[in-house]
């Protein structure tokens, strides 16, 4: 399941801009040890809505603890935070501290982020006071501020130095101030000559600047170095190689970011054959380790080192040999890295299960080896990507349902019980969705948010530190633009609070026949429904909704305005609004039953004709006639999205691809049944002779 993300090297072209607009305050205090610099910039805005990010650089003597107050021209108002605790008294602001970045150095920087709310304009603050002192960007000065947001004609550092980290030997500390971090995906990673090899243009200083200014905290810097070193027995890591690694760590660290480092790709290239070729993996795994330890022995304490990624061993003649190899390696790496002093005599390591898996057979042996080794600078590790069927779209897992979610938490608490209990951090190096690297619409975008949603804050309750995996999918390289900027406004919401969601995102409304009013279930998340608005306009209650319990129901009334001339497709949006967190987007669309047609073809790719009048395909089963499954994943008649077949929404296809045929039994008719997002249900029938397919509709 993991490996398809990989091997694949898929970079998903970031397509959907943020909206920038940015104001960088410059000014001074009258005071000659006190001054500071403010820039603040709304990187995403949507009608009534906009992201915002506040950097603070202190100018002046060390500041510990700050209070940062502006206030908003257009009375906006803030709606949530991270990294600051925010209040506001009408349109006036304050923001203070959290306990991790109360401290800021001379010439160090802070920053914190917020969703806002705005209606008319959203014009940006062009003053603020840090500590009751005028930032005007420079200490002494008495330049007054500018009375626009433009920017200045110098502009400040692209780096940032780094802030204050949490006291040496609180590792629980550090691992909270890594909360979020984010994966350079598919970069040092990439297996091949340089880190282009898998489509990703080189790593620069400005992507990991602007990644920071998106509100991480950490990155980790997957890394592969099997085909970056000599042979035995030294092993010599290329000094191109090692150098190019360093520079890009120097740029994270400079940024004010904790980073990590590993051994990546080389858990299923070499190190797997383990079982069978104990002294040649242990000897070269050593080797390259020694040569890591000593190259960053002096790095920032905010460098960390991951032992090794995903680790697997092919052949093992049983979970138990698997888990004493692991355990081997483990040790090894934790006393190569200790001997070589420097910061590494304390540096925090991070630990993986096996396959970093959570499941029990995998955590509590890895707790065993914990408490044994009896370091408490040691972090441990797993990866999350979802309840499977759910995150590929498989066995019917169209939904973020009760069994996803207790996937979910079931997972989430075997590592809290196991470690975050004991004092042991946790840091989940990877999440997401392994749908992502496929086609678009794997996952519906409802569910996919909410899936994120409970992530979040399942993750801060029970206090596990996150790090999104991003291959080039979500976040651009070099456009520096999220591809879905709605994901990541949920996404960052979640760092600091709940939001409501519905049962739905989606309002199906046929194109002929009466208008009748629409329901969906919320869910409130420990919140209030604050109601339905249209852009700029707020929906009327009575009139335009009702709301009874947990069940929002749009009137017919309203339902026949939102759908106007009832044209295929989404005809307008509404946001439910709640206390807290981003609102549900939902979009009311119009439809007919698709139209399915004959045809023939080859099994190498053969095209269902379909005219889907304003509908989306949710998911597809194949069975023979004696009603066993057909095709693949024989155990379930819903077969994998994207796998098996794929919608063409522009070439009015249904694809049925090669991995299909290639399991299905030569003569037997198949029937499929085709499930529609509106709820309608489609029956196609196909038969494979040799190489050749016939579809029919009856």
């Amino acid at each position: 399941m993991r490996r398809t993300r990989w091997r694949l090297g898929l970079v998903a072209a970031a397509t959907a801009g943020l909206v920038a607009a940015t104001g960088i305050i410059l000014a001074t205090s009258a005071q000659a040890a006190v001054g500071c610099r403010v820039t603040y910039s709304a990187g995403s805005q949507w009608p009534g809505g906009f992201t915002a990010n506040v950097g603070i650089t202190n100018l002046g003597d060390p500041v510990n603890g700050w209070s940062l107050v502006w206030t908003f021209p257009s009375g906006q108002r803030v709606t949530q935070a991270w990294n600051a605790n925010v209040t506001s008294s009408g349109a006036t602001v304050t923001a203070t501290n959290v306990g991790y970045n109360g401290a800021i150095a001379t010439n160090g920087t802070v920053s914190f982020g917020f969703n806002g709310s705005w209606s008319g304009t959203n014009t940006a603050p062009t003053s603020f006071a840090l500590n009751g002192v005028t930032c005007t960007g420079s200490v002494g000065g008495t330049t007054p501020p500018p009375t626009s947001g433009a920017p200045p004609t110098s502009a400040p550092p692209t780096t940032r130095p780094p802030t204050t980290p949490p006291p040496a030997g609180n590792a629980m500390a550090a691992v909270a101030a890594m909360q979020p971090g984010w994966n350079l995906g598919n970069s040092l990673d990439a297996v091949g000559a340089d880190e282009t090899a898998w489509g990703n243009p080189r790593v620069t200083a400005a992507l990991l600047d602007n990644i920071r200014a998106q509100g991480f905290n950490s990155i980790r810097i997957p890394v592969t170095w099997s085909n970056h070193h000599g042979g035995a027995p030294s092993y010599t890591i290329d000094a191109a190689w090692l150098s190019r690694v360093r520079e890009v760590v120097d740029w994270a660290i400079a940024d004010g970011f904790y980073v990590m480092i590993n051994l990546h790709h080389d858990s299923w290239q070499w190190i797997n054959t383990m079982p069978t070729d104990r002294t040649n993996v242990l000897n070269r795994y050593n080797a390259l380790w020694r040569q890591l330890a000593a190259a960053f022995r002096d790095s920032s304490p905010r460098l960390t080192f991951e032992s090794v990624n995903e680790p697997q061993f092919t052949g093992a003649s049983s979970e138990a040999q698997s888990i004493s190899l692991l355990n081997e390696l483990n040790t090894s790496f934790r006393d190569i890295v200790r001997a070589s002093g420097g910061n590494n005599a304390t540096r925090l390591l991070v630990i993986p299960t096996l396959h970093t898996n959570a499941d029990a057979a995998r955590v509590d042996p890895a707790l065993a080896w914990f408490t044994a080794t009896n370091d408490p600078n040691l972090i441990a590790t797993v990866h999350y990507y979802g309840y499977w069927p759910f995150s590929v779209n498989v066995a019917g897992g169209t939904r973020f349902d009760a069994t996803a979610q207790q996937d979910l938490t079931g997972a989430f608490d075997r590592v809290y019980n196991a470690f975050v209990a004991r004092n042991i951090p946790v840091i989940i190096g990877e999440y997401g969705l392994l749908g992502f690297d496929r086609h678009t619409g794997t996952i519906e975008q409802g569910e996919k948010l909410k899936f994120f949603e409970f992530l979040a804050w399942y993750a801060r309750d029970r206090r596990i530190t996150t790090q999104l995996w991003d291959n080039g999918q979500h976040f651009g390289r070099t456009s520096f633009q999220w591809s879905d900027p709605e994901l990541f406004a949920q996404i960052r919401s979640g760092w600091t609070t709940r939001s409501g969601t519905a049962s739905s995102d989606q309002v199906y409304v046929p194109r002929t026949g009466s208008v009748t009013g629409k329901s969906l279930t919320l869910n409130l998340n420990g919140l209030s429904f604050q109601g339905l608005r249209q852009g700029s306009t707020d929906l009327a209650s009575g009139t335009d909704y009702t709301v009874s319990g947990s069940t929002l129901t749009l009137t017919a009334a309203a339902v026949t305005r939102l759908v106007g001339s009832r044209a295929y497709g989404v005809n307008a949006t509404v946001q439910a609004r709640f206390s807290a967190g981003v609102p549900w987007r939902i979009s009311v669309i119009t439809y007919d039953p698709p139209v399915l047609s004959n045809a023939t073809g080859q099994t190498g790719s053969f095209n269902v004709p379909t005219q889907f009048r304003g509908d989306q395909l949710a998911t597809m089963e194949a069975r023979y006639a004696d009603g066993g499954n057909a095709g693949p994943h024989n155990w379930t008649s819903f077969k994998e999205y994207d796998v098996a077949f794929a919608p063409n929404y522009t070439g009015n296809t249904i694809t049925l691809k090669p991995e299909f045929f290639a399991e299905v039994n030569d003569g037997q008719r198949v029937t499929l049944t085709f499930h529609f997002w509106s709820g309608t249900t489609l029956t196609y029938y196909v038969t494979r002779s040799g190489a050749n397919v016939t579809g029919t509709v009856s």
